[in-house]
């Protein structure tokens, strides 16, 4: 047998009570003991007695009513569960049968002396008791029981309450933390079906949207100072800011004790409702290490007269109500007398007094008659009513309407527990404040919470601040209201705090997972040049088009540099300017040898064929603009032919006239004609057919496959490269090796002329400038290669200078030199002095 602390009022129909009047149990030493020992609670709870008393208000409130259940009276019997599932279990037992601790097979064959419980207020308490009495369908209405498990209707197919599934809170909870950006979080769980549940729900939905979680300890159930110690060890290492517990208040009080004892600031905190609003937890003491504390409430609501009917209790008015006097005298340390304090009172805390009985509540502020929060109250008050209104149906059925057999209905006077059953299913009604109150097909209400943050109060107190709501009637995605404006987070902050394993990856880099870390961890690594991400946290670089390139910061595509050579850049005005002055140098040069035509040097060394070469040279200098500037289809196909074409009719000039030279001096043996077909038309004819020829093969290319202008992405990847493409290659692989051909032909037979007897011999000059020529050429090709882009064309343009430049100041220079400087040497006498050495030599 077992006897439990108790109260007790008759009525027609008893309704049990099972509340945490007491948060803990002091286990008995069992030591030599043969027989068994009623386990002692302690550590009385204000806010669970403010539960009981609001069951009571409502009963005593539904026996006046004269329209719900008329004529009926209720009664009830509370029984003290300390928060534990064993005090629990018993007291369920003995609530129904009769206050026998175990059930005999006698008692099997009849009925439950109560019908219905209310209660429990755990979780794993109320699976306890269903898994038990499940077989008789003894009904239960929890005010408190959330855990998402008791929805499983074919398991705990008796299970009502007006507390809403964990399953909405954990979901609401994860979309909390994703609102304001926490991706680290701490996770801390009760040693019960309601944390383990809660947390691992709020886990699964966390780790959808992303977050990862740091760390998940367990409280213990029974009290161990070295776990506790180890939680808060992990609590203080973890670089996560944010906690998130699932725990009933009394075993969430030893840790946030210790959390505050050891001074752990600058968390923040995320409460369930068990213990979001628990006076135990929500003190002055904890407030500087819970401060801004945020977390899901049961709705709030007020109940009329309720703080009327509490202040309003006294030990000498209800004798028979063990809990009141309890209340006494832990509220006012007072001791009611000789017949001594409740057995649940701890004597060595109480002080030495006795209570006068005129301590007057109404003016002492207590957990009790705060009715400011009435949150779980009310949900008891909701339950009392909702099986009020169902055995108000139960009463209303006629016979021929009911759900027995022949539609028979039960006697109030006489039901049983699952008849009792049938009705709570259905049950539908709306409270005198408005609100409708119903139970889906698992037992569970429509679900709702407050959103509330903790403040400080001018004394230092905590002041509960609704700053949001949560709706499940609202829709997938819209049940979260937040108002952020009002929150204060942990120490004061107005600021959201940062919870993350490593901080955000700005746009312009990528998330790389760290190798066996949470996703969460990660480091972040610049994109590669040509990829931007301009999103935080992405997981991959976006390639920028073929014709963008990502900026500095690798976080926006910009239009790529589109390079060539300009004429307003340095180097095109260097090279434009050396180009213009080449075409004024060979000018001048002409008008020298115009004006001093008539002199020998100029009429010794074949005029026409030296002014052709000047226009030649002149076309040579000109031509090298067309390669500066943006290139254009008429700027790519004359670029290249009036370079091959210039260059030949400049070779060809000087090849006739090194040819001249060697036939000159041939024709002064004896018997030799050759100098007749070496005439001046032949020699222009000559010039003519080279260059004719190149000009054929300038024009095949311009038909075949002409050049044209093209932005190359192959040289770099930064910038467009926008040069003239050769359209065939061949083509102009032809017109360079005739070029070279003619100039290694002149070079040949100007280096066989070139010791020629003639006080000026023309052909050693040629030599140095077909030299000249072919080294500048030679080393174009390489340096041309290696240098793509607009350094490639400064090359090109920088060989047709060089060897222009070679070709004028080589041939040209010594005649200018005589004729303005040595006039003394430009006489015919002069001229021919060694030839006529020569003819000496040769007639002896």
């Amino acid at each position: 047998m077992f006897n439990v602390s108790t109260i007790f009022e008759d009525g027609d129909v008893i309704l049990a009570g099972l509340f945490p009047i007491h948060y803990r149990i002091i286990q008995p030493d069992s030591s030599f003991q043969v027989k068994a020992v009623t386990p002692q609670c302690e550590g009385f709870d204000f806010r669970s007695f403010r539960w009981v008393q609001t069951m009571i208000f409502a009963i005593q409130e539904i026996n006046r009513d004269e329209l719900l259940l008329p004529n009926i009276k209720l009664g009830f019997q509370i029984y003290d569960t300390c928060a534990t599932h064993t005090q629990s279990l018993r007291a369920a037992l003995a609530s129904t049968n009769g206050k026998n601790e175990e059930i005999s097979k006698q008692d099997c064959k009849g009925f439950s002396t109560i019908p219905v419980i209310v209660g429990d207020s755990g979780s794993t308490q109320s699976m306890i008791i269903q898994r038990t009495l499940g077989a008789f369908r003894i009904p239960m209405v929890s005010y408190f029981a959330s855990c998402a498990c008791l929805s499983h209707r074919n398991k705990f197919p008796a299970f009502f309450r007006t507390m809403p599934s964990d399953a909405h809170q954990a979901q609401g909870v994860a979309q909390l933390v994703k609102r304001f950006g926490w991706t680290w979080i701490g996770a801390i769980a009760g040693d019960d079906d309601y944390g383990h549940n809660g947390i691992q729900a709020f886990s699964d939905a966390v780790r959808k949207l992303g977050v990862c979680i740091a760390f998940t300890e367990v409280i213990p159930k029974i009290y161990s100072r070295k776990r506790i110690l180890q939680i808060t060890e992990t609590i203080k290492t973890s670089t996560a800011r944010v906690i998130v517990m699932f725990a009933i208040e009394g075993d969430a009080y030893p840790l946030i004790r210790e959390v505050v004892k050891q001074n752990l600031t600058g968390r923040q905190w995320i409460a369930s409702e068990a213990w979001v609003t628990s006076a135990l937890i929500a003190t002055k003491e904890h407030f500087l290490t819970l401060s801004g504390t945020i977390g899901f409430a049961i709705p709030k609501s007020e109940i009329p007269g309720l703080r009327s009917f509490l202040l309003h209790v006294h030990p000498f008015k209800s004798p028979n109500n063990p809990f009141v006097r309890e209340l006494w005298e832990t509220l006012f340390q007072c001791s009611l007398g000789a017949s001594g304090p409740n057995k649940g009172i701890d004597k060595s805390k109480v002080p030495h007094g006795q209570c006068t009985g005129i301590e007057d509540l109404n003016n002492t502020y207590s957990i009790y008659s705060d009715v400011s929060e009435l949150r779980v109250s009310y949900n008891v008050y909701k339950a009392i009513y909702t099986i009020a209104h169902a055995l108000h149906n139960l009463d209303s059925c006629k016979n021929g309407t009911g759900f027995l057999s022949n539609n028979t209905c039960a006697n109030i006077f006489n039901f049983k527990p699952w008849q009792l059953l049938h009705y709570l299913k259905e049950v539908r009604f709306t409270t005198k404040l408005g609100e409708e109150i119903y139970f889906n097909e698992n037992g569970d209400p429509l679900a709702s919470y407050d959103i509330i943050n903790w403040h400080k109060n001018a004394d230092g107190s905590i002041k509960y601040v609704q700053v949001g709501s949560f709706n499940a009637a609202l829709g997938l995605g819209n049940e979260l209201l937040i108002n952020e404006e009002n929150i204060i987070w942990h120490n004061g902050q107005m600021t959201v705090p940062q919870s993350v394993c490593t901080e955000r990856c700005p746009p312009g880099t990528r998330k790389a997972i760290r190798s066996g870390q949470p996703l969460c961890c990660s480091d972040c690594l610049p994109c590669p040049d040509g990829e931007i991400t301009n999103d935080t946290d992405s997981l991959n670089c976006i390639p920028c088009a073929l014709e963008d390139w990502s900026n500095l910061q690798k976080n926006q595509c910009i239009p790529k540099e589109i390079e060539f050579l300009a004429f307003d850049e340095a180097m095109g005005i260097t090279l434009t300017t050396v180009s213009l002055l080449g075409t004024a140098s060979t000018m001048s040069v002409a008008g020298v040898l115009w004006y001093y035509r008539k002199t020998p040097i100029v009429r010794a060394n074949n005029s026409e064929l030296s002014f052709l070469l000047l226009v030649s040279l002149m076309f040579c200098f000109l031509c090298s603009l067309t390669f500066i500037g943006q290139p254009s289809v008429w700027s790519c196909m004359l670029r290249h032919t009036l370079f091959g074409v210039s260059f030949v009719l400049c070779i060809s000039c000087v090849l006739a006239k090194t040819l001249v030279v060697l036939v000159a001096f041939r024709a002064t043996l004896p018997s030799n004609n050759m100098m007749k077909w070496f005439g001046t038309l032949q020699q222009l004819l000559s010039v003519l057919a080279c260059t004719v020829l190149q000009l054929v093969i300038c024009v095949a290319w311009l038909l075949v496959s002409s050049p044209f202008p093209v932005k190359q992405t192959k040289y770099y990847n930064e910038k467009i490269i926008f040069e003239c493409d050769l359209g065939s290659v061949m083509a102009f692989s032809c017109v360079l090796g005739y070029i070279g051909l003619l100039s290694c032909v002149s070079f040949v037979l100007a280096f066989f002329a070139r010791k020629l007897p003639d006080n000026f011999n023309e052909a050693k000059f040629i030599t140095f400038s077909m030299l000249i020529f072919c080294a500048v050429w030679l080393a174009f090709i390489p340096a041309y290669i290696s240098s793509p882009g607009k350094y490639a064309v400064a090359v090109e343009i920088f060989a047709i200078l060089a060897s222009s430049f070679g070709l004028l100041i080589c041939i040209f220079a010594p005649k200018c030199y005589i004729i303005l400087l040595k006039p003394e040497r430009n006489t015919k006498k002069h001229l021919m002095n060694k030839t006529g050495q020569l003819k000496t030599y040769q007639s002896s």
